[in-house]
Formats: structure tokens, sequence, C-alpha cells
């Protein structure tokens, strides 16, 4: 009994050394950012400042803004409930003070909003900028009762049933932000 005690003291033992040495290490591998900072704070050749990202400045999006937007697909009454998404993409620039925040061709997901016998409405619902999304909020815009003469499928089938609502693929809408949107616009 005697002997496993003084064991299990020598592996405590053991154990308490290891990890202080451990900690030890630990302490000298922290040590060593403090001396890159040191070094980071040196002058930089001009080659490598240029390579550096360039932060992004925040820029807000008025309220009102216009947004015009093509549709990517056809929408109609007889097919579509409200909450349905839609691909849309803008086709002019969002600008503010003369700085292009939303590019021409940005990727836009609308959302149905209303769906009754003669009534379709949409809104913008988001927009994909440099790889991710940002919340808009857009007053509603309603679908036509005469069906885009372009599309001879659809208008077929909006002759065939009088009571549909549609909004043909392709078709340009406009939009206003009803609150603002900030988003990041690379200097």
């Amino acid at each position: 009994m005697f002997n496993s005690r003084v064991h299990r003291n020598l592996w405590f033992a053991l154990a308490a050394a290891a990890v202080l040495a451990i900690a030890g290490c630990s302490d000298s591998a922290t040590n060593k950012p403090a001396t890159t900072a040191k070094k980071a704070d040196t002058p930089k050749p001009a080659a490598a400042a240029n390579k550096a990202p360039q932060p992004a400045a925040m820029v807000t999006v008025p309220k009102g803004t216009a947004i015009s937007a093509t549709v990517g697909q056809t929408l109609a009454t007889n097919k579509n409930k409200v909450g349905d998404t839609f691909a849309a993409s803008l086709t002019t620039p969002v600008q503010v003070e003369g700085k292009t925040v939303i590019p021409k061709g940005a990727k836009v997901t609308g959302r149905v909003v209303t769906v009754k016998k003669h009534e379709l409405k949409v809104t913008l619902a988001s927009v994909v900028i440099h790889g991710k999304s940002y919340d808009l909020e857009t007053n509603s815009v309603a679908g036509s009762k005469s069906p885009a003469k372009s599309n001879a499928k659809d208008t077929d089938k909006a002759k065939a049933n009088k009571d549909v609502t549609l909004l043909a693929a392709k078709s340009q809408l406009k939009f206003k932000l009803a609150k603002p949107v900030t988003i990041p616009v690379k200097g």
C-alpha cells in the first residue's frame, strides 16, 4: 500500500512538472508574435503596400433610391404564391454621391408579396455584392394584366385564362428603397 502511494505521488509530481514545462514553452511562443509585431512596424516597400487589400468604406444607400431590375423568370397568379422567391439582376448601377455602391448586373432576389385573381405584386428582398448578401426593403410593384407580347407561349396561356396576371421573364421593373441599406464599397 505504501508503495502505491509513492508511485501515485511520483506520477502527480511528474504530471505537474510536465504541465509547468508546457506552460513555459507556450509562454515563449506567446513572446514570438510580439517580436514579429516589432518587425511589422518597420516601413514596407511600396510594392508590398500596394498588394494589401484596401479597407471598404460603409456607404448608406438612402430611402427612396431607385433600383431597376430585370426579372429572370415568368411569374403568374395561377403558378406563384405569396412568399415565392425569384431571381433578377440590376439593369443599372446604384450610385451614391458618384460612387457605384451596387454594380449593374448584381444578382438580386425578389419575393412575391401579393397574389390575387387580378393582382401579382413583388418586392426586392436582397442583393449579392462581392459574394455577400444584403437585405433590401423596397416598395411593391404590380404585374401586368395584359401579358408581354414578346413571349408568345405565356401570352397564349394568359389568353386562355383571362384571370391570370403575370410578370413575364425579362420584364424590367423599377423599385424604390423603403428603408436605407448600408453596403461596403471598396476604396
